[in-house]
């Protein structure tokens, strides 16, 4: 009768650890889904589109919330060590993130419904539509990393954080320069300066992500001269 106890204890907290995992998994579609369609939105100037994705933000505040309950109960309950004690206090950290990712999804949205017209060059189009996918890539084999345990892939997120930073750069500039042609572009400018900004800290969260993979799967944080490594 004790060895059947002893294995359902065991039974019943591996299974709150692989529901734990699949709350962030579940999240992380979520934001996902939330940051393509806040800049589908900004490149289509659909303010309907863009309402929707406010919306979202309320559901993945909700699963935030949920995924901290959870870590915190099965802390207090299970006293986790070793690799599950890293697994349940990093699902805090990426569940925050994510929820901060969320927000630049929001923010997005909420910047589009401010710009009634967009009469920009084809080129900022594209940079923005590139820079879009980038984030969106980084962020989905961050997660990817986290949940698969892969240490390589998440040097191999941070290692591109910078190709982000650069797309953002080359943006601002490009702004700038529509500001200073013709100041009638400035209110739309600026807007679009603050939705370049929430892709480009979309791209933070993401290495952040990474970050957590890695020392989930290794017990160590990643330093710089681990991902310097991967870049040569």
């Amino acid at each position: 009768m004790a060895t059947s106890l002893n294995e359902h204890i065991v039974s019943s907290y591996e299974d709150e650890l692989i529901n734990l995992n699949r709350a962030i998994s579940e999240m992380g579609g979520m934001v996902e889904q939330a940051i393509t369609d806040a800049a589908n939105a900004l490149l289509k100037l659909d303010h309907e589109a863009a309402k929707t994705v406010r919306d979202y933000d309320k559901n993945i505040d909700v699963m935030k919330d949920r995924i901290n309950d959870m870590a915190v109960s099965i802390i207090a309950r299970r006293q986790p060590m070793a690799s599950d004690l890293r697994m349940v206090v990093t699902s805090i950290q990426v569940a925050n993130d994510l929820e901060r990712t969320g927000d630049m999804a929001k923010q997005l949205a909420k910047r589009t419904q401010q710009i009634e017209s967009l009469s920009l060059a084809p080129k900022f189009y594209n940079g923005v539509k590139h820079m879009t996918e980038l984030v969106a890539r980084q962020l989905k084999a961050a997660l990817d990393a986290y949940s698969s345990r892969d240490a390589a892939g998440a040097v191999t997120v941070c290692s591109h954080d910078d190709e982000v930073d650069a797309m953002y750069t080359s943006l601002f500039r490009e702004l700038l320069t529509y500001m200073m042609e013709d100041p009638r572009n400035i209110t739309q400018c600026t807007h679009l300066l603050f939705c370049t900004k929430s892709l480009e800290r979309v791209g933070d969260h993401a290495t952040n992500i990474a970050e957590a993979a890695y020392y989930l799967e290794t017990g160590r944080h990643l330093s710089a001269d681990e991902t310097a490594r991967q870049k040569v």
